[in-house]
């Protein structure tokens, strides 16, 4: 079957996200060691539960994540240091962007609602590529690899799943696109996306 739809990944495959980087700015904005913020915000599923759409606004994100943190913090100051850590990969993007001149695409990354609204401001070039298409899964009220995540973006966009590639790079984010009829592609260089996305019928 021809793939009409492709969903693409962010973090670690459209961009370098430094977890590490972006702990370091936490403990300089609050002046707390990230031992006393990270189990709250991390460890506690407080942030899984975010990402899959609870809570359901930007503003209660930015509310529990201010409570885990132990400090305030601002829409301004958390959408500075997301983007700091980030680090465009010209190469997948424009991949991405060469896909989407043949075929329908969409960005799913696992987020809370909060950066679905700073998106723009994080990742301009996904929107420069996605527009409207560009999502984090807590709008779809589920997070990879749970497979309903997946069907939901499918129906929102009238596609067939056996007509979908998923391009991740966590096997089990891969495994739950499969289990949800999807095609999948785990990421892992760009020469294995291009040479992946060549044997799907793209001219990339």
């Amino acid at each position: 079957m021809t793939i009409s739809f492709v969903i693409f990944d962010m973090d670690d495959v459209l961009y370098d996200f430094d977890r590490e980087a972006r702990r370091d700015a936490l403990e300089r904005l609050t002046g707390r060691p990230r031992s006393l913020f990270e189990p709250a915000i991390w460890g506690s599923g407080w942030e899984a539960r975010a990402e899959a759409g609870d809570p359901a606004t930007a503003e209660g994100y930015l509310a529990g994540f201010s409570q885990g943190l132990g400090h305030p913090i601002s829409e301004a100051d958390w959408a500075r240091i997301r983007k700091s850590v980030m680090r465009p990969r010209p190469s997948v993007l424009a991949l991405a962007n060469a896909v989407s001149e043949q075929a329908d695409t969409a960005l799913l990354t696992n987020n809370g609602m909060l950066l679905g609204k700073v998106l723009g401001h994080c990742a301009p070039e996904v929107i420069d590529i996605f527009g409207e298409q560009a999502h984090v899964s807590a709008e779809f009220g589920a997070r990879k690899p749970d497979p309903a995540v997946y069907l939901r973006l499918c129906e929102r966009y009238g596609h067939d799943p056996a007509a979908t590639l998923m391009v991740d790079d966590l096997p089990e984010n891969i495994e739950g696109a499969e289990a949800a009829g999807l095609k999948g592609h785990l990421y892992e260089t760009p020469e294995g996306l291009r040479a992946a996305l060549r044997g799907f019928g793209f001219e990339v």
